[in-house]
């Protein structure tokens, strides 16, 4: 017994997205925005938090903006909707790294300032 498959139905519509793609726009839009707050305070506390700047400080606040810088030109191409950036399935974990990260390093810095 052999098994046919079904012909595609012509009769059905076109999908209509609605408003899916400018939600998805604004929602990248709206992770850009909180990844460069996050940035801006890492390397604030990075750069004048207590004992005040260093080297440390320094390659902190340096590896907080080549991260941001990462994730935000995955943000910025998916936003502006021009089309799926190279490496398209990459996109969302290297985002959720650079996220992660940010928790991370804001966490290391804030309990230095505590203690």
């Amino acid at each position: 017994m052999s098994h046919q498959t079904e012909p595609p139905r012509r009769d059905r519509p076109a999908r209509d997205p609605g408003l899916q793609p400018e939600r998805t726009r604004l929602a990248w839009r709206r992770t850009a925005l909180a990844l460069t707050v996050i940035m801006v305070l890492t390397v604030r506390l990075a750069l004048t938090g207590p004992p005040a700047g260093g080297t440390l400080g320094a390659l902190v606040a340096g590896v907080a903006v080549l991260g941001w810088g990462a994730a935000l030109t995955v943000c910025w191409r998916r936003a502006t909707g021009s089309g799926a950036p190279p490496g398209y399935g990459r996109s969302l974990p290297l985002v959720a790294l650079a996220t992660a990260g940010f928790a991370l390093l804001g966490t290391l810095l804030a309990a230095r300032g505590l203690g």
